[in-house]
Order: C-alpha cells, then structure tokens, then sequence
C-alpha cells in the first residue's frame, strides 16, 4: 500500500533542542497519535514536515512527491491545524473562507457547506466569537473542503472538555473510513485510547518507537510485567525525568 506520508531521517537543531533522525510512516485510512511530553519535539516535527520550519536534514514525502520539490501539489492535498490558536480573530468565518478557497483548485463549496450543517458553525460569527471546539471543526472544515488526503493536526484537542474530544475522535474515527490519513500531536492519552490506529512517541527529539497500538502496548507490557494503559506507558518512559 502506497504511504500517504513517508518522514525519514528528519533533523532539526535549536541551542538546546535536537531532533535526530525521526523516520516514520502513514497510510491511508490510519490515525496516528505523534505522542510526548510537551517540549519532546512535537511541533518541530510537524513543522518540518511541511516546511513551516526548515528541517537541517531528512527527507518528506508526501503521496509519493517530495515535499521539496513538489510544495504546492502537496499543500492542495494536505490540511494543518493547530488547537489552541486562533488567527484572525476579529474576522467573520465566512470572509476567511472566501480568502482561503481562493487557494485549492479543489475546492468544494458542496463539501464547505456540508460540514459547516453538520459541525454547526455560524458563518457570520467572528472566529473570536467561537469556542475552542468550533474553532477546531472550522479547521478541520477548510482542509476536507479541498479533499485534502493527510490530517496534519498539532495538538488539536488541546483545551477542550471532554465532550468536545470526544466528538473530535468521532470526526477522525470517520474521516479514516473515507481513506482520510489523520496525523495528529497529543499529549492525552485518553483521546489516543478512542481513535488511534497507530503510536508515534516522541521524547527529548528522539523517536523511541512508531508502531500499531497494540503492537505498542504489548511491547511495554513486557517491560513493565504488566498490561498497561497509554497513560501507565506515558508515565513508564518519562519517570526518569520526573524521579527525584
């Protein structure tokens, strides 16, 4: 099965930050949660990935074309959302999504208005006017109303309540039965116990293991004499940080 999005040996040096090598891969139809602590390298992985922060090595495809080469083909087949940041925030929704369509070829006012009904956002309300779970939606809104393939998604249940994550993993859950590839950055475990096919775990800029769920829980089931929880595993890999 061809990969939706190929990561191999992508690096990115800070003063007091190094992502080292990160490899890993998504195919269509699967959920991946990037998982760590905050500061692990979430969101400098997402970034290089699609070129918002220049990577210093490593190499990105995305449906088979490097990102480099290929930046705006990639970007009409990929959505980004970052929970917790709102931009524009004095605009109405419907004057973004006039700038935004202007973008993608395969823009679908069919599909815009689709899940603007059905994740009930007021076109006519300024994007500070919303809660922090209909921002996400809108989001979420602008990338499928261009078919976008692959979900980039950093931290995007990030100060909702429960029930608003709850309907998010709903949305991804159903979003991967159409063939959609949802990558997205946590550090709640419980969201990753709903949704995700997959675990991509992240600490201090390295990768410690990127593999189906289950495959995940058993490998730490051995090592921790138990049949843990995500949350148990979580708190297994960074105890060495938090032991005093």
């Amino acid at each position: 099965m061809e990969k939706v999005l190929e990561v191999c040996g992508l690096c990115k040096s800070y003063p007091a930050f190094h992502l080292q090598k990160v490899t890993f891969s998504v195919e269509p139809g699967e959920v991946m949660g990037f998982v760590g602590r905050n500061g692990a390298g979430k969101t400098t992985t997402l970034k290089s990935i699609l070129n918002l922060t220049h990577p210093d090595a490593g190499e990105v495809k995305i449906l088979g074309m490097e990102f480099s080469g290929h930046e705006d083909q990639v970007k009409q087949q990929t959505g980004y959302a970052v929970g917790g940041i709102s931009y524009y925030k004095r605009k109405k929704v419907r004057d973004i999504t006039a700038i935004t369509r202007t973008f993608y070829n395969n823009w679908d006012d069919d599909e815009y208005a689709h899940y603007m009904t059905a994740f009930k956002i007021d076109g006519n309300k300024r994007i500070m006017e919303l809660s922090e779970g209909i921002k996400v939606k809108f989001y979420l809104t602008m990338a499928l109303s261009h078919h976008a393939k692959l979900l980039i998604l950093d931290e995007p249940t990030s100060g909702l309540d429960p029930v608003s994550r709850d309907e998010l993993t709903v949305i991804f859950r159903k979003l991967a039965k159409k063939g959609v590839a949802v990558l997205f950055s946590t550090h709640i475990t419980s969201d990753l116990e709903k949704c995700a096919d997959s675990i991509t775990y992240i600490k201090d800029g390295e990768l410690l293991a990127s593999m189906k769920k289950n495959d995940f829980i058993q490998k730490y089931a051995s090592e921790m004499g138990k049949t843990p929880t995500l949350e148990d595993i979580m708190v297994y890999i960074e105890k060495e940080e938090t032991d005093i």
